[in-house]
């Protein structure tokens, strides 16, 4: 089954942070989506598409504004459902003869209660209560609705906070549905697929099936390259690359001496003689060590590794006779991320992806099996794959490895300290059941050393801070919230079990202001 036989909705992107998080609740109701910048969505793309229902997203713009961003005219045309969210809802309006309003007295921002005025299907079982809580994020608002619709819900500061024209199956809401402050939105998404008629025809084992098929079809014969890290999204590209073409497919594991305690044996073990796949462990732990003696500034460390990469990849790369295809992990974000809301679109992933500038420089086609699935997607699909489950759930490890969790200069003996104090952290974390709950969590080791007291005996060592934090998708992230019985316990393992460290301290910095890594 190719991507055009599946029932399709379109979510036209009026420049919202958040149109990603509506994307993922309609995946998680096995509805494929796609989103497009509403100036790439003309008349010729929308029949091209044909989509079973459509998606007019949030946006910071007014639309009371001169040249502000319009649905297209034909969307309203199409005889199919069409949801307006937020800005997505006053250009509904303000295009089908509305009218919207801005200025003091129409702005709304944070929690708000919606009462029901009358029974709509998109709001069949969304009141749980007599009011339902939402998230509202807005300048303007709606003061007056388009011939056809009527007001089913409103709130305090949202008269038309919900309303519909049931007889084109057109809806308006005021508030975000996808995000995590209205509760209860995944309901209003549930509905409107039903109301469009979604079978929910978009599984892994589906995608599976038809993503192999591609890589065959686009392969043939040829030789294929991947870039193996460990990570979630290159682990899945191999092994759905090995199950597509077998003995085609090699992989190349850089191992820049950069990596957690035992990551590389683990690597190794597992796809070369668990999976049997074709597999070059590139050991340059010297290569990269070398050249990032006395280097202590993090920008010169990342360029450091990221050209010493390129030029180790290429390197074996080009002892694979007849290779000419290049795997990488790219997924949907990725490809939204290069498509710029006000620019248009972009051929290039961005530059810090994988493998980066690679196909050009070697004059490879890309593969990229993953490009239509989302985080969370490639984890059901690893799954699928048979990947263990300590694969599929590993928190996200940057590129630069270590090298950024020890700031100052990097030395063999403050890695392998780190590597020991990571490893108990982690296992502490793994020992009270709370690894799943955290989105990252690490130690980094501090450029200083403290005194300390051990055996009746002075000590002189470095001290090291344990970080945790929770998160969606990476972009803001809190700390956790650990017990002081946690780390207490966990301080006093790393003193005991780690010779080198005689101090620990708990990061409780939030992103912003703090990025999660140390550098």
């Amino acid at each position: 089954m190719d991507i055009t036989d599946h029932q399709r909705l379109l979510i036209i992107d009026f420049g919202s942070q958040v149109t990603q998080l509506i994307a993922r609740r309609l995946r998680e109701l096995n509805v494929y989506c796609e989103i497009h910048p509403f100036q790439n969505v003309t008349d010729a793309f929308l029949t091209d598409f044909a989509p079973r229902a459509v998606i007019l997203s949030g946006g910071p713009d007014s639309v009371t504004r001169d040249g502000s961003p319009r649905a297209p005219d034909a969307v309203f045309t199409l005889g199919v459902p069409v949801l307006g969210i937020c800005y997505g809802q006053q250009t509904m309006m303000q295009q089908l003869g509305g009218m919207v309003v801005g200025g003091e007295g129409t702005k709304e921002f944070g929690r708000a209660f919606v009462t029901e005025s009358a029974p709509l299907d998109l709001l069949e079982g969304w009141f749980l209560t007599d009011r339902e809580q939402v998230w509202m994020s807005h300048g303007d608002h709606v003061s007056q609705i388009a011939p056809g619709f009527t007001v089913y819900a409103t709130s305090p500061n949202a008269p038309f906070a919900v309303i519909a024209d049931q007889a084109r199956h057109f809806y308006g809401v005021q508030f975000h549905p996808e995000v995590h402050h209205t509760p209860n939105g995944a309901k209003l998404y549930e509905n409107f697929v039903r109301i469009a008629g979604f079978t929910g025809d978009w599984t892994m084992d589906a995608y599976r099936e038809q993503a192999i098929a591609a890589i065959r079809a686009q392969v043939g014969d040829k030789r294929v390259i991947c870039a193996l890290s460990g990570g979630v999204d290159s682990s899945v590209t191999a092994i759905l690359l090995h199950e597509a073409i077998g003995e085609q497919l090699t992989c190349v594991f850089v191992d820049h001496g950069l990596l957690r305690q035992g990551e590389a044996e683990q690597v190794v073990t597992m796809f070369r003689d668990h999976y049997n796949l074709n597999l070059i462990h590139a050991d340059e732990k010297d290569l990269f060590l070398g050249r990032l003696e006395g280097v202590s500034d993090p920008e010169t460390k990342r360029k450091i590794i990221g050209g010493l990469f390129i030029d180790v990849f290429q390197k074996y790369a080009n002892d694979i006779e007849g290779a000419e295809f290049l795997a990488q992990g790219t997924l949907y974000p990725d490809v939204i991320e290069s498509v710029s809301f006000s620019g248009g679109p972009s051929v290039t992933i961005k530059s810090h992806h994988n493998v980066g500038g690679l196909p050009e420089k070697m004059g490879l086609k890309l593969v990229e099996p993953l490009r239509e699935l989302f985080k969370d997607e490639v984890r059901v699909l690893g799954a699928e794959l048979g990947l263990p489950p300590s694969f599929i759930g590993r928190h996200p490890f940057p590129g630069p490895g270590l090298a950024i969790r020890c700031p100052g200069e990097i030395t063999r003996e403050k890695l392998e300290i780190l590597r020991r104090a990571d490893a108990v952290f982690i296992d502490q974390i793994r020992r009270h059941g709370l690894y799943d709950d955290i989105w990252q969590a690490f130690v980094a080791i501090l450029p200083v050393r403290t005194v300390g007291v051990m055996g009746d005996g002075r000590t002189y060592d470095f001290a090291c801070a344990l970080r945790a934090v929770t998160s969606v998708d990476g972009m803001t992230a809190d700390y956790y919230p650990f017990t002081h019985e946690f780390l207490g316990e966990t301080a006093t393992r790393i003193i005991n079990e780690v010779q080198g460290i005689n101090r620990v301290t708990y990061d409780i910095t939030s992103k912003p202001p703090g990025t999660i890594e140390w550098e």
